[in-house]
């Protein structure tokens, strides 16, 4: 059996739709799957179970990338295609079932909707697949022992990122409850990440740097090993959700309703006002620490 994935082409989304992938893994267990996706997110799914190719869908004027998606896929018959980005691409391939989500933006959680396509109720939890060797590797840069707590304060956009300086405070309120702790900054490649995240590294010089040079299943395997995720609403909110660890994520003009973090002890924060307008610097860092420090409370064995 041959399994096409057509998924997205941001990490938050990529990482939101590995529940349905995985249901698709635990239900084929021997089916081989090709998936399709952009280039940021192509490295979330190097361990994926029976995985046989990923094709990296990069962006083209004209959208002639779904033509170049199309050409790869053409001389295979598939069994089954999943299209989580409503193309017409799937409609022109050989495929028993064809599985598509129709586009355009709808309100409720981005995971039910994803779910839909599948007909899976309740919709299943997204998850990432770590190899042993990075979870050792993980645990060069992510000491045991150690109460570790991950900060996440960049964003794909200004207008998610709660500032730095509250980033500072938040960990000063953090540390009066567990001065045994330690931060570990979590943040992407490139210039645009490694600037966002220079702030609260300097500001806390004893901070593990977790970022910038790992890739996706490392940073997961790193994530999975911390107390605590605190960061903004962003690809790496919800990969740190996907592991399973605490994860708060913090949100303001992006809609918690539709992109909260989705793992079993997943929660959020929202600025106050308007859902979805609401600035972030109107969230306060006492509140986020009550938030972090409860959260952290009711899952620790």
């Amino acid at each position: 059996m041959r399994i096409l994935f057509i998924t997205a082409t941001r990490l938050g989304d990529a990482v939101l739709s590995t529940g349905i992938l995985a249901s698709l893994v635990r239900r084929y267990p021997d089916a081989r799957l090709t998936i399709a996706c952009g280039p940021v997110a192509a490295g979330l799914f190097r361990n994926v179970p029976g995985l046989e190719r990923i094709i990296v869908m990069d962006k083209r004027r004209f959208d002639l990338h779904w033509l170049d998606l199309w050409r790869a896929c053409a001389g295979r018959k598939w069994d089954i295609t999943v299209d989580l980005r409503g193309s017409a691409t799937s409609f022109f391939l050989r495929s028993g079932q064809r599985h598509i989500m129709r586009g355009g933006r709808r309100p409720g959680r981005r995971t039910d909707h994803l779910a839909a396509v599948l007909n899976l109720a309740p919709a299943p939890l997204p998850t990432v697949w770590i190899t042993q060797a990075e979870r050792d590797g993980a645990a060069d840069v992510i000491p045991a022992g150690q109460t570790i707590i991950a900060l996440g304060p960049t964003a794909n956009w200004e207008g998610k990122i709660w500032p730095a300086e509250r980033y500072t405070q938040l960990w000063h309120s953090l540390q009066g409850h567990h001065p045994q702790a330690r931060p570990a900054i979590f943040y992407g490649p490139g210039a645009q990440e490694a600037r966002l995240a220079r702030p609260v590294l300097d500001a806390l010089p004893h901070a593990i740097d977790a970022g910038g040079r790992f890739t996706l299943t490392q940073t997961a395997a790193m994530l999975a090993r911390c107390a605590l995720y605190i960061g903004n609403d962003s690809g790496l909110m919800h990969l740190a959700a996907a592991t399973g660890i605490p994860t708060l994520g913090l949100f303001g003009p992006s809609r918690a309703s539709e992109y909260a973090p989705a793992g079993p002890r997943a929660r959020w924060i929202a600025a106050p006002g308007p859902e979805g307008a609401a600035p972030m610097t109107g969230l306060p860092p006492d509140a986020v620490a009550h938030a972090a420090l409860s959260l952290l409370e009711d899952t620790t064995p």
